[in-house]
């Protein structure tokens, strides 16, 4: 039975707590079938930290990987005001054209009050989010490492499982731990708008080194010839980053997501890039790195959780603290002694 919601405009609200206590086997066929309600809930049920419902999560994830690998993984990232929003609703369109089945995670910052997404991307695709074959999910990003939520990873699974073909991760701001999203996707595409000055630039190139696609957005009324003169620049910076192992060369692009003038090449671009990475083998060979590194991070999470759950843990470690403050033990010294009493 589907929980009651309620509707504000082209948007579906569901309580938090919602039923969560279907058999694998009915959330498995629910989201085969295309229960947009369900799918939901299935995200909701691998989001949530209750033992119970992990339990019931990984049953579920375990019987929909088999079905997941086949769609499209898009991560777009840039800074606050790049105009992530409006040109992944001017792509999203395009590829619509092309009869694709869209799904859109829009990773929002995380309140530090409620821990729930501030910026509400489906409210800034209005347009997108009327269409039928396309599925958008805000998600609060928490204190989670790397600008994307934990769950992320998982979600994908579950879009795969429920056919969408191309899946668009949208992450928050731009810096060194931004990366995180590089490790789940095929494509990574970096928006950057002209005149954000040479410091800004210097911070992001970290991110530049990661970049399939350059995006110059806003191109267009005063701040053409601005951002002509921005992609001039940066073409001319990554030719100083290493080769990609992909065989990909890095193009740099010109774009207005708000009047759609150049959606039609990057979405060329987009294509090219699959087409050649699938021949080349890159496509398999990254995302075979990209699992062994979501098991490196889950083994971490499992470790330290575990730690932390021991039953005289939180008080050797307040001990710890206490006689680091005071001087009185040297910080390495005391990781060693508490580990020996955990182990």
């Amino acid at each position: 039975m589907v929980p009651p919601c309620f509707t504000r405009g082209d948007l579906i609200f569901i309580p938090v707590m919602a039923q969560l206590d279907l058999t694998t086997e009915q959330w498995l066929t629910g989201i085969r079938n295309g229960d947009r309600v369900l799918l939901s809930r299935a995200i909701t049920l691998i989001e949530s930290a209750v033992p119970a419902h992990r339990e019931q999560a990984l049953a579920l994830l375990s019987a929909c990987y088999p079905l997941s690998g086949s769609a499209m993984r898009i991560g777009i990232t840039g800074s606050p005001g790049a105009g992530k929003s409006t040109t992944i609703e001017s792509l999203g369109l395009q590829m619509l054209a092309d009869n694709k089945k869209l799904a859109v995670l829009a990773v929002d910052p995380s309140s530090r009050i409620s821990k729930g997404s501030i910026l509400g991307d489906k409210t800034r695709m209005q347009q997108l989010s009327r269409e039928a074959s396309v599925f958008i999910r805000p998600t609060a990003s928490g204190e989670h490492v790397g600008g994307v939520a934990a769950a992320t990873r998982e979600t994908i699974i579950l879009l795969e499982a429920a056919g969408f073909d191309t899946i668009l991760i949208e992450t928050v701001g731009v810096g060194q731990g931004e990366t995180a999203i590089y490790d789940m996707t095929d494509l990574f595409i970096l928006l950057l708008i002209p005149g954000a000055g040479d410091e800004l630039q210097g911070i992001k190139r970290g991110i530049m080194e990661l970049a399939d696609i350059i995006l110059i957005n806003k191109c267009d009324g005063d701040n053409v010839e601005r951002a002509k003169l921005a992609a001039a620049e940066v073409r001319r910076a990554i030719h100083l980053f290493q080769s990609k192992t992909s065989e990909w060369p890095v193009c740099v692009e010109l774009i207005s997501g708000l009047e759609g003038r150049g959606i039609p090449e990057l979405r060329h671009q987009i294509d090219k890039y699959f087409e050649l990475t699938k021949h080349n083998g890159y496509l398999e060979s990254n995302r075979i790195r990209q699992r062994e590194s979501w098991f490196q991070d889950q083994l971490h999470y499992a470790i330290l959780r575990s730690v932390s759950e021991h039953p005289q843990y939180h008080e050797w470690l307040k001990s710890a603290e206490a006689d680091i403050q005071t001087g009185q033990l040297l910080p390495s010294l005391a990781v060693h002694t508490l580990l020996k009493k955990l182990f």
